[in-house]
């Protein structure tokens, strides 16, 4: 079932969440262990990151080096499958732009629709460590919105393959939604009018990254409806889990803590501290989300599910 559909069908808000792939080489049963303490909440789709590629350099004969590119966390369209297999739960793989060839993106999207995945969250990703900003492949995307229309395209069975009869594609299209503005765009402005332009090509709901001031969220959700952008927007949650978190998130993520959590973070000892706090304020900001009535609650688990299985107890 569709995303949309899930969401429509809803009389209350719904539990979603995240996972990252294993590590290469790691078992499936790493992802099962993350998902199996969350099922009692009945989550309506779980949604699998993709990670693109590494470069490591090999030293070969004669001093010289060998650029090779790894992907540590691959298969997220096999864990999609296995997921849904499994617990019979929608399952929703990350598309992005950074390392793909239109092709390659055609054949990804050929493979999703033969296993009967028809949810997808295009992103345009991040850059790889080595550069210092995106750049994207020679043959793919360099926004998102691109990768939007080109899932739109299939869905009217537009391939890139000219004058031949195909089947068109029925994917829901999710994207990305930033209540603190991606740190690239020039200000909230700018940045609403690049998501109106992915909502106009085809995304149908918005998925937000990461926040831990609701009034920013209130106020982004505002400000999209002002702005003509009418799908539902779910609000993403990330319960802070240790020590390293506290500089670590806001570096990363490009977001704030507010005053008060901030004040909170200072006092803490411990990674248990840290955590306690996380799933305290955790709590709380959803109480609000929930009141304020979004269409559901996403929770980025980082494939380490205890703090937010102790939030879904208090709200789910």
């Amino acid at each position: 079932m569709k995303v949309t559909d899930h969401l429509k069908n809803a009389e209350n808000p719904l539990f979603s969440f995240e996972i990252l792939p294993p590590l290469k080489g790691k078992s499936i049963q790493s992802i099962f262990d993350g998902i199996d303490p969350l099922m009692d909440f009945d989550p309506k789709f779980i949604n699998v990151t993709y990670h693109r590629e590494e470069y490591i350099y090999k030293e070969r004969d004669q001093g010289l080096l060998e650029k090779i590119a790894i992907r540590k966390r691959p298969g997220t369209v096999g864990i999609c499958a296995a997921i849904m297999n499994k617990y019979q739960v929608d399952a929703v793989p990350h598309l992005i732009c950074g390392g793909f060839s239109k092709e390659e993106t055609e054949n990804a999207l050929i493979d999703l629709q033969f296993l009967g995945i028809d949810n997808v969250l295009a992103l345009r990703g991040d850059s790889i460590k080595t550069e210092s900003s995106f750049k994207p492949h020679p043959k793919g995307h360099q926004y998102a919105v691109e990768l939007i229309d080109q899932i739109s395209e299939m869905n009217m069975g537009k391939y890139l393959i000219e004058d031949i009869k195909l089947e068109p594609t029925d994917f829901c299209i999710g994207a990305a939604g930033y209540p603190e503005k991606h740190f690239e765009a020039m200000n909230l402005s700018t940045d609403l009018e690049f998501l109106k332009k992915k909502v106009e090509a085809g995304a149908e709901y918005i998925v937000t990254q990461m926040f831990f001031d609701n009034q920013k969220f209130f106020n982004f959700v505002d400000a999209c409806r002002a702005a003509g952008i009418e799908v539902p927007i779910i609000p993403g949650l990330k319960p802070i889990k240790s020590m390293n978190h506290i500089s670590f998130l806001p570096k990363f993520f490009h977001i704030d803590y507010p005053e008060v959590l901030s004040k909170e973070l200072l006092k803490c000892k411990s990674n248990a501290d840290v955590e306690q706090l996380g799933i305290e304020w955790g709590i709380e900001q959803s109480k609000e989300l929930k009141e304020f009535g979004v269409p559901c609650i996403h929770y980025y688990t980082m494939s380490n599910s205890s703090s937010v299985k102790a939030i879904a107890k208090e709200i789910f």
